[in-house]
């Protein structure tokens, strides 16, 4: 309920008139069934912006620290993650990328949309840097199609670091869904893992414009050091 509030009728309607944001492709994004939104990373308002521009309620995985945290400042965390469509991710199996995959295939078999941000973490310097491969083995282990996703401009509304920066009218480009069925049964498949996040990563490049860099954005010496603190959950163990 407060998501839907949230969007239509408090926060979405502000954003909506201030920043005017652009939308284009979104009829293809289906209108019921699940699917797997894969987008590129240039600012916390990212999140924002994408979502605001569709009907259907997109959900990313967040950590679970931040729906857990005691007392009032605890629960205005966990309502406001809630609210806007974030999910704790299921630690039970130990690690953060297991758990992320459990908590969004779950999901998806509810026939929701999963937003995901294949680099892992923003980007430092608004170049797109390497996906990680969890976004493959969510296609792969789910069977939905991968919707690749270009957001631009938010990086200048609110760069890295900062809460605010400079006005812009940010654009948000869908590309056609991407059907992977063709490597059913190969999850476990390294080298089909890479090169299917190699082709999603490919097509938000030529979505974005961006500058492609063959490197992860954690890794990178430009990287912040918020952003490269934040834990992998979408890389597997034995990916390269």
């Amino acid at each position: 309920m407060l998501y839907w509030l949230l969007k239509f009728v408090v926060l979405g309607p502000v954003l909506k008139v201030v920043f005017r944001p652009e939308a284009s492709g979104t009829e293809n994004v289906p209108a019921e069934g699940p699917v797997i939104i894969a987008s590129n990373h240039l600012s916390y308002s990212d999140w924002l912006f994408m979502p605001l521009v569709v009907p259907r309620r997109v959900t990313f995985v967040a950590k679970a620290e931040y729906f857990t945290s005691p007392g009032i400042k605890g629960w205005f965390q966990k309502t406001f993650f809630s609210s806007t469509g974030q999910v704790p991710i299921d630690r039970t199996g130990g690690r953060a990328s297991e758990g992320a995959l459990r908590t969004q295939l779950r999901l998806l078999s509810k026939g929701e949309v999963c937003g995901i941000y294949p680099e892992g973490t923003r980007s430092p310097d608004g170049r797109l840097y390497r996906g990680r491969t969890g976004v493959a083995r969510l296609a792969l282990e789910s069977g939905v199609p991968v919707i690749p996703v270009a957001v631009t401009g938010t990086n200048i509304v609110a760069p890295p670091g900062k809460i605010f920066g400079r006005y812009t009218r940010p654009s948000v480009r869908f590309g056609e869904p991407l059907d992977f069925s063709r490597y059913e049964g190969m999850a476990d498949d390294r080298y089909i893992l890479r090169a299917i996040t190699d082709e999603i990563m490919y097509e938000i490049m030529r979505l974005s414009g961006q500058e492609y860099v063959d490197t992860y954005a954690s890794r990178s010496r430009k990287a912040e050091p918020e952003a490269a603190a934040e834990p992998d959950v979408h890389e597997l163990p034995k990916a390269s």
